[in-house]
């Protein structure tokens, strides 16, 4: 396939030296009128996110105590104010700063925002069998094993907050009494069912108190038995996996997992999903859970804003990232620039040619070393660049032993003598980490 220079418009304008220059002097003003009282040890106590590049390599921390010095610099900011690549990504990293400068046509093309809002990125998941995933059925498949409705609500907030901290061992209580008001079997019954499967791990008994009927709580089998649904509450026919869609809206796909185990009071590794998913989007997946019923989970729509839950199905398997065909985009363009030829001519080749899948711009970090040039590096077989990038100083916050690391590296080109500027308990990581870079680069040295 032939290709042709790109020659295109970013769809963030970089900006101008002019722009650049006041900015560090805004910043540069901000140091100056910061006030310094209260500063016994002499050193600055300016933020580091307000500091320049200048400022900050003077600024050196006393060593007379090094447990002091980590607890404050583990409280830095990662990325300072100087100009960095971090900055580039966001005043305007183009294409062509990181290599790519083909088109697969020779149009003019046209120039929009893509992603202005997260509505204007909707995301369906396909499965391995070519289905796209839709949200379309709120039902619940009818099971004669699940508890009715009031189960979900013959149980106070109190109780439930009470419940909820037995369960999860948070106070020394070894039981929780729950006061049965409508002495009835049925109503016994309904609290019995709504503590076994709202809160998996306890167990219920019933108990004569004063002449009072309490329903009591407690641990079946220690901290083991947390979250743990039991086998014999489980149906033998039912799958042991209740598969549905989430739809969600600007939330990545760990947060959702993460907030519906913290309302299912569950842990969220008993979810299993194909693919993670945007979170500046709206989205539409498969998930899978493990014996948690479409009942329980279809209750969360009365409960969550920005997540809907549908499409239940029980099935014996988990799903496994990576089994999908991929995913169907909707997507949403503002702000266009463009006749109306450019564009269309733009849609037809979109149509008829498709379209090289270059890396996004975000994929290429936003450290203070751009990861491309490393990589370059790398497959140059330049080792001594690629150490050099990695470890010479950089601009912006680090931890205090990160700087001392790179500035013995500066002066020395010795790694191992940059290694002991490390801490101890810092160094059996970056031993690991250093072992892991060999064994890599090892590796690269046979392709080559």
């Amino acid at each position: 396939m032939e290709t042709v220079e790109m020659n295109s418009v970013s769809l963030k304008r970089p900006r101008s030296e002019d722009d650049v220059a006041n900015a560090d002097e805004i910043k540069r003003q901000k140091i100056l009128e910061k006030p310094k009282a209260g500063n016994d040890s002499g050193q600055s106590i300016e933020n580091p996110a307000e500091q320049t590049e200048d400022t900050k390599s003077e600024i050196i921390p006393n060593e007379e105590s090094e447990e002091q010095e980590e607890e404050e610099l583990e409280d830095s900011d990662e990325d300072g104010d100087a100009e960095s690549f971090a900055d580039m990504m966001k005043h305007g990293l183009t294409e062509s700063d990181v290599g790519i400068t083909k088109f697969v046509s020779s149009h003019k093309g046209f120039s929009g925002i893509l992603k202005e809002r997260y509505s204007d990125f909707v995301v369906h998941e396909i499965g391995k069998d070519g289905r796209v995933s839709h949200l379309d059925d709120f039902s619940v498949p009818v099971d004669d094993e699940d508890p009715s409705e009031e189960t979900f609500t013959v149980l106070s907030d109190e109780d439930k907050q009470r419940l909820e901290e037995l369960q999860l061992f948070k106070n020394k209580e070894t039981s929780v009494a729950i006061e049965v008001i409508e002495d009835t079997k049925e109503k016994r019954t309904i609290i019995h069912q709504a503590v076994k499967s709202l809160f998996p791990g306890l167990e219920t008994k019933t108990e004569d108190r004063d002449g009072k009927k309490y329903i009591i709580a407690y641990h079946a089998a220690g901290k083991k038995a947390l979250a743990n649904p039991r086998k014999h509450s489980w149906p033998k026919s039912r799958g042991s996996y209740c598969h549905f869609v989430l739809y969600k809206e600007n939330k990545d796909t760990m947060d959702a997992i993460n907030v519906l185990s913290k309302f299912l009071r569950v842990k969220p590794n008993i979810f299993s999903y194909m693919g993670t998913k945007d979170k500046r989007a709206i989205t539409v997946q498969e998930i899978a859970v493990l014996r948690i019923t479409a009942q329980r989970l279809a209750h969360l729509n009365k409960c969550l804003m920005n997540f809907k839950l549908g499409n239940f199905s029980y099935k014996n398997h988990p799903l496994k990232l990576g089994e999908l065909q991929g995913n169907h985009f909707t997507v949403v363009l503002r702000n266009i620039t463009g006749t109306d030829d450019q564009i269309e001519q733009a849609m037809h080749s979109l149509r008829e040619i498709g379209f090289i899948n270059y890396y996004g711009m975000q994929r290429f970090g936003t450290t203070a070393v751009p990861t491309y040039q490393i990589g370059r590096a790398i497959l140059q077989n330049n080792w001594n660049e690629v150490m050099d990038l990695i470890l010479k100083p950089r601009p912006g916050a680090e931890k205090g032993y990160l700087v001392k690391c790179r500035e013995e590296w500066a002066k020395t080109k010795d790694p191992a003598a940059a290694l002991k500027k490390l801490p101890v308990k810092r160094l059996a990581v970056y031993n690991t980490n250093l072992r892991i870079v060999q064994m890599f680069c090892f590796s690269v040295f046979l392709l080559l």
